[in-house]
This record gives C-alpha cells, structure tokens and sequence, in this order.
C-alpha cells in the first residue's frame, strides 16, 4: 500500500490530483491536509510514503514549510507542487531538499508519472526545467541549515520584521508582549548568525518564494 498526502489549500486542485493519481497508480491511500499545521498532525500520525506540498498553503510560510518538513522528518520524500515555474525559485526549493517539483500546469498523466518517479527514490524535474536551473553556492543550504533552528514565533517575527514592522508592532500583529517580541529577536539573530534588522530583512527575503517585484522591497 502506497500513502500518499496531499498538502493544498485549494480543494479542486486537491480532488484534481486525487482523480490524477487514483487512475494511475494502485494500492494508493491518499490523504489530505489544508494548511500546514494539519499537514504536520498528519505527517506524525501516519506513515506517510511521499508528501505533495504546496508551499502557499496557511502557515506554511513559503520555503519555512518545506524546511520545518525536512527538519521535523528528514527521511520523508517531499515533493513541492506550485503555480510557480521560476527557475530561481525552483532551484531554491530543491536546494532546501526536496525530491521534485510538480508545476500544476503539468497534465495528470506527468503528474502520475511524476509520483511514480519519486516514489522509486529519483529525483524529478520537468526537463525543460531542469535545463534552465541557475547554479547555487553552498551559502543558501547554509541559510537553510539556520533557519531550521528557528521557532515557528521567531520565524514570524522575522517576516514581520521583513514588512517593515517594529517590535511594539509586532507584538500587537501576533498578540504577544513587545518583552517577548525582544526575546524572540535576540534568539533569532543569535540562531542566523547575525545582528541587524538589515540582516535580518535580507534572510526573509531569501525564503519568499514570490519573485520581487520591479521596483519594490522584496
């Protein structure tokens, strides 16, 4: 028997992959989770073969979801399914550690194909994308390696610190004393290595998965 989950927010997309992959492959179970904390109550109750993660889905914090994954259960396949085909952006998720990366613009036969292909323990690309896939040094899986140490709250003050906010700001954005705002700044910049909001907002930006827009603070 096969398990399979499925971590995405959009529930067509879901019923889609589910019909895509229910024709293809046998003895399949398949489960579904609809943000990232689900997806991790599930990932600890069952013993799941290969993870389809969209990493735009609630809580999951774009690349932070694939790496508190990858560090809560580092034996785990993970495959990244998104509507996003940068070929920067890909290269970062594999860097993170997945196994492939699904562009849901791809037919339901390549998906099928796809998860068979991981399921077998081989990495997948589409190959056109594959080709173009931009060279990254070993800093990034060093970034990766110190983000991992990070708290789900450290975590989220350091985004809100890449939008600009201030510690009596984020205290009130996620409900917690400006004191424990401060706690959660000194561990974090004790954890990436660094001392400065600038640093920090650099780090943040590095895990968005949007490409920056023209003009504007990523």
């Amino acid at each position: 028997m096969i398990n399979l989950l499925i971590a995405d927010d959009h529930p067509l997309y879901r019923d889609a992959l589910r019909g895509a992959l229910s024709l293809s492959l046998e003895d399949l179970e398949l489960y579904e989770a609809e943000d990232f904390n689900q997806t991790v109550k599930l990932l600890e109750s069952k013993e799941i073969d290969l993870l389809l993660l969209d990493l735009h889905m609630p809580g999951s914090g774009d690349l932070y979801g694939l790496i508190r994954i990858r560090k809560l259960f580092p034996d785990l396949p993970v495959a990244v399914v998104s509507g996003l085909e940068d070929p920067h952006i890909i290269a970062k998720v594999m860097k993170t550690g997945a196994l492939g990366f699904i562009p849901k613009t791809v037919r339901a036969s390549q998906i099928a194909g796809a998860v068979q292909s991981m399921l077998e323990g081989d990495i997948w690309l589409q190959s056109d994308i594959g080709d173009q896939l931009s060279e990254m040094d070993n800093n990034f899986s060093d970034l990766v390696d110190k983000v991992a140490s990070l708290t789900p709250a450290q975590y989220k003050v350091l985004c809100c610190m890449r939008d600009g906010l201030l510690n009596k700001q984020i205290g009130f954005k996620l409900e917690i004393a400006e004191a424990t705002v401060k706690a959660h700044v000194t561990a974090m910049f004790r954890k990436l290595g660094i001392n400065n909001r600038s640093q920090a907002v650099l780090i943040a930006s590095q895990l968005q998965l949007e490409p920056p827009a023209i003009d504007s603070q990523p």
